[in-house]
């Protein structure tokens, strides 16, 4: 092995005695299995994932050991290598938030407290988790979300399907998602949501139409002598001809 090995070492003005992981899975794919290959490999998670995957063709606790070096490789390791769960797979996936999310839906295939807590570490995957995998609302994923306006309304529509304060606090960071909560989920206007859809033109002249439904001192005040001006006026005028009608 050793003089047959050394051979990839040399180059035309540079000899090396240490291989890469991609020479030493290079070297493997050609020439077999080795340990020495194999502990090279496992230096590198996309390595060790891909010498488990092509070379040995099954899962051994090194080649594992390497793969969870990385979240992505140890859940392609669950998935492909082992076909299942692990303590150790799940514990490298849940790393990341997305790969713990991937772990939960694909691998686990249930809620489990770790892929949560790691899953909430984003409000996209908290919002997904609770979705999809624990299909109800949690304080955790709420809390989570509510680090995102786009993501709380989102929880609050699809998931609590009602108001919340927290829900609607974090919605009302963002004008576009105060509207959108006002006019969707508490139906209602509220002081808070119109102070926060103020903030922007466009969902001031949009919570006037669709929410207050009528004048408000402190819509107009957003939209006067602005290009939204006009079409304010208008809507109302329409309105008081309606009425008349």
């Amino acid at each position: 092995m050793g003089k047959r090995v050394s051979k990839i070492f040399s180059f035309t003005n540079e000899r090396r005695d240490y291989m890469t992981a991609k020479e030493a899975f290079d070297y493997a794919k050609k020439h077999g299995p080795s340990r020495k290959t194999r502990e090279i490999c496992c230096e590198d998670a996309f390595f060790a994932f891909s010498y488990a995957e092509e070379i040995d063709k099954k899962s051994s606790e090194q080649t594992r050991l390497g793969a969870c070096k990385d979240s992505q490789c140890a859940y392609f390791y669950a998935k492909y290598i082992d076909n299942c769960s692990r303590e150790d797979t799940r514990k490298a996936a849940c790393k990341n938030p997305y790969w713990a999310y991937r772990y939960a839906l694909n691998m686990d295939r249930e809620p489990r407290k770790e892929t949560r807590k790691a899953a909430c570490k984003e409000p996209e995957y908290a919002y997904r988790y609770a979705s999809i995998i624990d299909k109800e609302p949690r304080e955790n994923t709420r809390e989570a979300v509510c680090e995102d306006s786009d993501y709380a309304y989102r929880y609050a529509s699809i998931i609590d399907r009602c108001p919340r304060d927290d829900t609607r606090k974090a919605a009302c960071k963002d004008p576009h998602f105060a509207y959108k909560y006002a006019e969707e989920i508490d139906k209602e206007p509220r002081e808070d949501t119109r102070e926060a859809a103020c903030k922007d033109l466009k969902y001031a002249c949009l919570y006037a139409k669709n929410v207050d439904k009528g004048f408000h001192q402190e819509t107009w005040n957003a939209i006067k002598n602005t290009k939204y001006e006009k079409e304010y006026k208008n809507f109302f005028r329409r309105m008081e001809k309606d009425k008349i009608i």
